[in-house]
């Protein structure tokens, strides 16, 4: 059985309108709350052994307060192709980079994530921000992952959920 992570990204400020979308970093509230999202991971047993992280500032930020607070010392991929990325980019980008690891993260973007979501779940989901959906799947290997195939969600986290 292997384990799938979705995150969104954390909180992300709009307080300089000057500069570009993938640059705005996250808000104090967005990486209290990525803090509190790796820590639940940690409480849950859930350290992914990879985590692949759209490059977007407030992406990146998520992924590395994430690893930290979960005290995840694995590898963090960042790519280009999941910055607005659709489900069939998430799904490339997990058959291709996930090889043989168990638990895997994605942080990534709305709307594609929750389009993600949708298709392997087969209804609607919302992921707010630093949300986490927890999926599982039956396959032997991520290359033999389908979209929407053998793959099921068991959890869905949010940030207002723990208060």
């Amino acid at each position: 059985m292997k384990r799938l992570l979705l995150m969104r990204h954390a909180k992300s400020s709009w307080d300089d309108s000057n500069l570009p979308d993938h640059e705005r970093p996250l808000k104090k509230k967005g990486k209290k709350d990525a803090e509190r999202m790796g820590k639940l991971l940690k409480s849950k047993d859930f350290e992914p052994d990879l985590i692949i992280s759209s490059t977007a500032l407030r992406a990146k930020q998520t992924a590395e307060i994430v690893a930290e607070s979960c005290k995840c010392k694995k590898e963090i991929i960042f790519l280009d192709s999941l910055y607005m990325a659709e489900p069939s980019d998430i799904l490339h980008a997990i058959e291709k980079n996930a090889k043989d690891k168990k638990t895997i993260m994605v942080i990534g973007h709305n709307p594609g994530l929750e389009a993600f979501l949708q298709i392997a779940n087969g209804k609607v989901e919302t992921l707010p921000t630093a949300s986490i959906a927890y999926l599982t799947t039956s396959v032997d290997s991520w290359s033999k992952l389908e979209k929407g195939e053998n793959i099921k969600l068991k959890k869905l986290w949010r940030p207002k959920d723990l208060d």
